[in-house]
């Protein structure tokens, strides 16, 4: 078991500890450390209100053009296409776009491309199928801005293109695709917040058409709110920042997810066993949620997840549903046959881990496309170093990679992209192709930049703690004040805490099989607390009733026939020496 480095977030500042004299102190350190510290920031992150705090969307260089170009299609019913991805952020774009595009009586159609036979992005078989189909205008959604050559083909055919994206663009202009392009990452648009997720731009195109429109206003704020769902799931499950614009987002989201009436969102609901349905958080978004829409995509065709985010039908949606868990399950059974298999192939020495599928591999068949990329993330959090899985394909070589803070794998595959056919993705999450031909000096590249960036850094994963508390500090009024810091997620992370010299009190297994562990704990003259691991108890087999240990958690409440207390989740234990 790998030793995480506990370090603890430098205290507030007396100064800004007097923006808010009557904030509790704990609530305060938080906001610090997540560097919201002036009065007007702690009130937009307090009282976050996407009505008021939201930017104008007219404030992207292309969309005002993007627009009038919509609206003539659907004035002209040109045959309009939404061109979606495989993944949650870009089913839940494809889905929000159809769902506001069906309401204003565009002629409308969609495409997914298959995760396997078609990959990320435009393709030409794809452009193909849709110009036979009468296609007069493009949309894209979550699909990169890389599509320079699918772009122009479009063009050539008479067919007008919009990119919405979030990704990072191409090095130099001489390769973005020559149409209007609403993407805030890219470095010379003017939109102010950066970090929207592919649906976070669709819903910001969504609520510039809206606004264009002759509907009255509570009309245009009902049709509005109506997308807010798919945002939530969409940005929740691209683990972009929750800070920002973002926070907006999700925050209105949920509440509208925890009361949705749509009958695709609530057999998701259902199907998925989520205890809270009428008050749904971040976490059963990302854990819960975004692997069932996933899971459709990367055992099968992410149409069926589609297809139930859009479903007017009760029966209809139960049964998508059902067939989305089912796909849930067997992304779980593949997933640990191939984590298995690769770890066989890894050498510990290697600055960048990685593995390919050959012919002496014990599974009959390459690894599922839309597997890998998750076992090189189980991978890169093992042993916390960068990682490749790649599996065979007809055409070659495809691979998913996981990074870690201290090496930016986008920056890598950029710089060895002459062996690549095709690559995209972010600091710490790619997916590439390759000819077979150039694997060999392509891994040995990669191994060379991880080693040239990596050699001599400690790298051991970190716990980034928010702050020491006591045990008397600890309260549920105290729990209650954090919460009002939700949702949590990227770059607003669920507070950690450590506290110091407790004293294990009884240790308890729980669990058909054990597997959970329960500590009963006290701290010098405090209540005693409980602490609950789950799936721990092998974890933390050495340590005993009477040991002192420092340990590191988060605070939650357990309620029990109407009872509530303080809990700590245990994140790590480090034990004291007697």
């Amino acid at each position: 078991m790998l030793r995480k480095k506990w370090e603890i977030k430098n205290k507030i500042n007396q100064q800004t500890a007097k923006t808010y004299p009557d904030m509790d102190q704990v609530l305060k350190q938080l906001l610090f450390n997540r560097e919201i510290k002036s009065k007007e920031e702690i009130n937009d992150f307090l009282f976050a209100d996407y009505s008021k705090n939201a930017h104008d969307p007219f404030l992207f260089r292309d969309m005002e053009a993007s627009i009038d170009l919509l609206i003539k299609h659907i004035k002209n019913q040109s045959v309009i296409f939404i061109y979606g991805d495989y993944d949650a952020d870009g089913v839940t774009s494809t889905a929000l776009l159809y769902n506001l595009l069906s309401i204003l009586k565009a002629q409308l159609k969609y495409y997914i491309p298959d995760r396997v036979s078609e990959g990320y992005g435009l393709n030409m078989e794809a452009i193909d199928y849709m110009i036979k189909e009468g296609v007069c205008l493009v949309v894209t959604v979550d699909n990169g801005i890389r599509n320079k050559n699918e772009v122009e083909y479009l063009k050539k055919n008479g067919v007008d293109v919009i990119i919405t994206d979030h990704h990072q663009a191409p090095n130099t202009k001489d390769e973005y695709p020559d149409c209007l392009t609403i993407n805030p990452a890219i470095p010379e648009e003017t939109y102010p917040f950066k970090y929207l997720s592919g649906v976070g731009v669709a819903l910001k195109f969504a609520s510039a058409l809206i606004s264009k429109t002759k509907l009255d206003k509570s009309s245009k704020n009902i049709l509005l709110d109506s997308l807010f769902e798919f945002s939530a799931i969409g940005t929740v499950a691209d683990c972009v920042s929750l800070l920002g614009e973002n926070r907006l987002i999700v925050k209105k989201g949920l509440e509208l997810l925890s009361v949705s009436r749509k009958p695709g969102i609530v057999k998701l609901v259902e199907i998925s066993n989520i205890k809270n349905a009428d008050k749904l958080d971040a976490w059963n978004i990302g854990f819960q949620l975004a692997p069932r829409i996933n899971a459709a995509g990367r055992m099968d065709h992410a149409n069926t997840a589609f297809k139930l985010l859009i479903s007017k039908n009760e029966d209809e949606a139960s049964d998508l549903a059902k067939k989305l868990n089912h796909y849930n399950q067997m992304r779980q059974v593949s997933s640990e046959e191939i984590f298995l298999e690769v770890e066989k192939q890894l050498d510990a020495k290697d600055f960048l881990l990685s593995a390919f599928y050959n012919d002496s591999s014990v599974i009959n068949e390459p690894w599922n496309e839309g597997i890998v990329g998750l076992v090189a993330g189980r991978i890169t959090e093992k042993y916390y170093k960068p990682c490749m899985v790649i599996t065979k394909t007809e055409e070659g070589y495809k691979g998913s990679c996981r990074s870690i803070p201290e090496f930016n794998i986008a920056k890598a595959l950029e710089k060895n992209s002459d062996y690549l056919e095709k690559f995209g993705g972010h600091p710490l999450a790619c997916g590439f192709s390759l000819n077979e031909n150039n694997l060999s000096m392509f891994l040995e590249q990669m191994e060379r930049c991880a080693r040239d960036e990596l050699s001599g850094k400690d790298l051991c994963p970190k716990i980034d703690i928010d702050m020491e508390l006591s045990f008397s500090q600890i309260n549920i009024e105290l729990i209650f004040k954090i919460k009002k810091l939700e949702p949590f997620g990227q770059c607003n992370p669920k507070p950690i805490f450590v506290s110091k010299n407790a004293v294990i009190l009884d240790k308890i297994s729980m669990g058909i099989e054990g597997q959970h562990l329960k500590l009963v704990l006290k701290q010098g003259n405090s209540s005693l607390i409980r602490a609950i691991g789950f799936g721990q108890t092998e974890k933390w087999k050495d340590i005993k009733s009477g040991d002192n240990i420092d340990i590191v958690y988060h605070l939650d409440i357990n309620e029990f026939n109407g009872k509530k207390e303080s809990q700590l989740l245990i994140l790590d234990i480090l034990k004291n020496a007697s």
